[in-house]
């Protein structure tokens, strides 16, 4: 799963001396390649009569997995823009939970053509765990921003738009998880 590549290729950033630029490149390439999985995939889709699962359903799986690179790749690409060289204890957290969801993706999706829906469901309430605890990550670091005083405007704005990219990007993963248990439903 691209999505996995890409938290992968972000999760760089919290190596001592990685540089935001490297690992930001290195995001935008793998983002890329998810696009082209993408276009094959709609084009796939188009092409084919019959399919084991619904083609909207498909292609709503493709799009979410590639909301979920984009948003890495926005955070990677918002670290160079904004000026955040090394990433806060909030956002490596963060990253580490963003790999964590795309693990549980990697290894999950190959059970849709396996048929395996239980596991799916499995997978869903996995999924949903770690977007609860990244949820309180982000709000913690958030309200730490807001409340201590010695936090400036520029660094507010920069590291709360880091870290609420990161979290959009794990939010997304509840929307997959949302629709592997749909599947699961409707399928199992």
């Amino acid at each position: 799963v691209a999505a996995h590549d890409g938290a992968s290729a972000l999760a760089a950033f919290s190596a001592e001396g990685a540089s935001v630029d490297l690992v930001a490149k290195s995001v935008q390439v793998v983002e890329h390649q998810g696009d082209a999985i993408v276009h094959e995939l709609e084009e796939a889709l188009a092409r084919t009569f019959v399919t084991p699962i619904d083609r909207e359903d498909l292609q709503k799986l493709s799009s979410q997995l590639d909301d979920i690179l984009d948003l890495t790749n926005g955070a990677a690409r918002g670290s160079v823009l904004f000026g955040v060289v090394r990433p806060t204890p909030a956002m490596v957290t963060l990253i580490e939970k963003l790999v964590a969801c795309t693990v549980v993706l990697k290894d999950t999706l190959p059970n849709l053509r396996k048929h395996a829906y239980s596991e799916l469901m499995t997978a869903s309430h996995a999924l949903r765990q770690l977007e609860k605890e990244a949820d309180v990550v982000y709000r913690e670091a958030v309200r730490g921003l807001f409340s201590d005083e010695k936090v400036d405007a520029k660094m507010l704005l920069r590291e709360k738009q880091v870290l609420e990219d990161l979290e959009k990007a794990i939010d997304r993963c509840e929307y997959v998880a949302d629709t592997l248990a749909n599947l699961a439903v409707k399928h199992g």
